[in-house]
């Protein structure tokens, strides 16, 4: 007789360790499901065969099967074993390839990635320190999202959490991204908004390049990209709109970011900050559908790489109520905070700085 989770007890501690390992596991499956692309060919595929399914996607048909009786047995496709098909329910699919890809699939891709810091995590807790950026040199690479979906999620449904935005980068605006990594948000942003003009720092010049070559692909004259720590940007009164995605709590040094935010700021000017939607209160995060999640990320690369810069180490959880004091200690008088329902992942800050300083 085949083993079945009903034959544990609910109350045994043993159940939830079970579904621990098995949660685990369905992790690596949808992340390969992702990258070899497994997910789409089946959402587009009638009831097939293996043979059938490897052969759409191009893949070893013994590895492939293997895969499909692992999504099988944790409910994620269906399997007919008279005819020895496989099917993507459309629900299913909704959720693999559907609107919430670009947000999840970046996540499930990530843990394997991750996982690998583990040795190096190791050596940290016994001698302090950190992680430098090198440790995570193929981290972009390893996890891809579908940046159709993840392109239009940006234009259509997160830039208008900021009042007005939208209409501002239509009519004409100069923007900044801080810390924009391989840039393509700010190059998607640049073609939807061809009347504004964009600039891009980020202190990792691998990313600049790839930002900048995404840039001559699609044929942007309005978007630029600089090598440059943000901490010392040393810049007053330049741009209408700065932006920063999951970004602040990354860094060695996040009030002098914010401070460097406020004075590049014209006037009037707004910063639309992105980030983990948290407490800063331990017992608060108790309940957060995401909190395993968000802390696995805050300690395998957010916290550690501000620890390996000798930085603060604020770690993905530092939490609203902290970046409220460092926005006001930056500046910020005027902050709107913004949530949504649907959004297990950002919270998104509305800054907009004094039109004078004299308030007038």
């Amino acid at each position: 007789m085949v083993p079945q989770l009903e034959n544990v007890p609910a109350d045994d501690y043993r159940r939830h360790v079970i579904e621990l390992l098995n949660s685990a596991a369905q992790v690596l499956f949808i992340s390969i499901g992702y990258k070899t692309g497994l997910f789409p060919t089946l959402a587009g595929l009638p009831p097939s065969t293996s043979a059938q399914i490897a052969a759409a996607a191009g893949l070893n048909e013994r590895y492939v099967r293997e895969w499909l009786g692992a999504v099988v047995v944790s409910g994620l496709v269906d399997y007919d074993a008279a005819s020895q098909t496989y099917a993507l329910p459309p629900a299913n699919a909704m959720m693999l390839v559907g609107p919430a890809t670009p947000v999840l699939a970046g996540h499930f891709q990530a843990v394997p990635v991750l996982f690998s810091t583990e040795p190096a995590l190791l050596e940290c807790f016994r001698a302090g320190g950190g992680l430098p950026y090198s440790a995570f040199t193929n981290f972009k690479d390893s996890v891809r999202v579908g940046n159709e979906n993840g392109d239009a999620m940006l234009l259509e449904d997160i830039l208008p959490e900021s009042p007005g935005l939208v209409d501002r980068l239509q009519r004409g605006a100069d923007v900044g991204e801080i810390c924009c990594g391989i840039g393509h948000r700010l190059n998607v942003m640049a073609r939807a908004f061809p009347s504004s003009t964009f600039t891009g720092y980020d202190f990792t010049e691998r990313s600049i390049d790839r930002a900048k070559a995404e840039a001559v692909q699609l044929g942007l004259t309005n978007v630029s990209f600089v090598v440059q720590d943000v901490s010392e940007l040393g810049l007053r009164d330049v741009f209408d709109v700065i932006v920063g995605f999951d970004a602040i709590h990354d860094l060695a040094k996040p009030r002098a970011v914010l401070k460097a935010v406020h004075a590049a700021l014209r006037p009037g000017g707004t910063f639309f900050m992105a980030d983990v939607r948290a407490s800063s209160r331990l017992e608060e995060n108790m309940s957060h559908v995401l909190g395993p999640w968000f802390y696995a990320w805050s300690l395998a690369h957010c916290m550690t790489l501000s620890l390996g810069q000798n930085g603060e180490g604020l770690g993905s959880m530092w939490g609203e109520e902290r970046a409220l004091q460092y926005l006001s200690e930056a500046g910020f008088r005027d902050v709107l905070v913004k949530t949504k329902d649907a959004d297990l992942i950002n919270c998104y800050y509305i800054c907009t700085k004094e039109r004078l300083e004299n308030g007038h």
